[in-house]
């Protein structure tokens, strides 16, 4: 059943320092908050990492987190609302997924072959260690292809990925010929989290199509915004050769979630950064868990929240006009 979903006011969040003003280069276009519990093909809509449009149908594409049924959404999303319209399991290459084994994050859809890649994040536990990775998916979400986990970011004892802070944002980069992760927070050879003095370093792994590293970029982080706070790169989006737009999510207990746009151009090894915007300015309410970016057929830019499947947060899309 299709249901167009309007917008829904929220309440107000907390924010533990004076919200930076965003640039003028950035300007509110529309926000809309999906009613909970909403249900899809037998699924509840929620855990929503990351987002994408597929010029070939006009439709949107929506990948969930949820470990233990892994799936993307299909609908549509403009000013005036957003639709679901179909949902499709994502399948490996010897079948379902056991339940844990992956944790998706991020989606694009190849303008090459209308496939889909998506990023997931692995683990790490005290007894597991599954490796974060890259795949293509037809778009009926059986297995195509994967790319080679670069040896940096594979989980071992003593190096890789911190558990949750993989492979959480992707994007396609020189008209498709490329493809770029972005790792969420520090390698455990990179150095420690943010703290309210220093933020940590993160990287940009950027491969070609067939899985070849040819570059990585430092990307630091902003200092954590408040004492007990969490951060990390939640998303990466090409906006021109070379240059990319990175959201930055920070989460805080009892003072809600702090969300900052920047643009960021690579300049040797390094990623050198320009604020754009910090989410919490505009008139969206309280600002939830934005992981997902992408850009809409009329060059709007929509962020979506990962609600996490809890009944305290929400699935929210923000609409954004970037110069």
């Amino acid at each position: 059943m299709l249901r167009r979903l309007l917008l829904v006011p929220v309440l107000l969040g907390l924010c533990a320092t004076p919200a930076q003003a965003h640039n003028p280069e950035v300007r509110f276009i529309a926000a809309h908050v999906v009613p909970k519990g909403l249900v899809v093909g037998g699924t509840t809509v929620g855990g929503l990492s990351g987002l994408d449009y597929d010029r070939r149908t006009g439709r949107w594409v929506l990948i969930s987190d949820d470990r233990v049924a892994p799936r993307f959404y299909e609908g549509k999303l403009s000013r005036k609302g957003v639709e679901f319209t179909d949902v499709h399991s994502l399948v490996g290459p010897n079948g379902p997924y056991a339940p844990g084994t992956v944790d998706p994050e991020d989606v694009r859809v190849d303008r090459w072959t209308g496939d889909l890649l998506w990023s997931q994040e692995g683990d790490r536990t005290p007894t597991t260690l599954i490796d974060p990775s890259v795949q293509f998916s037809k778009r009926d979400g059986a297995f195509h292809r994967a790319l080679p986990t670069p040896e940096d970011v594979k989980m071992k004892p003593e190096s890789g990925p911190r558990r949750n802070e993989a492979l959480e944002g992707l994007t396609f980069a020189l008209g498709g010929t490329l493809v770029v992760t972005a790792v969420e927070g520090p390698l455990l050879q990179d150095g420690p989290p943010a703290d309210e003095t220093r933020g940590a370093v993160s990287r940009m792994i950027v491969q070609t199509r067939q899985g070849q590293v040819v570059a990585q970029y430092r990307y630091q982080q902003e200092p954590l915004f408040a004492t007990g706070a969490s951060t990390g790169v939640t998303a990466i989006l090409e906006k021109s050769p070379g240059v990319y737009l990175v959201l930055e999510r920070s989460f805080h207990q009892q003072l809600g979630n702090k969300v900052r746009l920047f643009e960021a151009r690579s300049q040797g090894t390094t990623l050198k950064k320009r604020f754009l915007a910090d989410i919490g300015t505009f008139p969206v309410g309280r600002v939830d868990n934005l992981e997902g970016m992408a850009w809409g057929p009329d060059g709007t830019l929509w962020l979506v929240s990962d609600d996490n499947f809890s009944s305290s947060q929400v699935t929210q899309f923000i609409g954004l006009a970037v110069r």
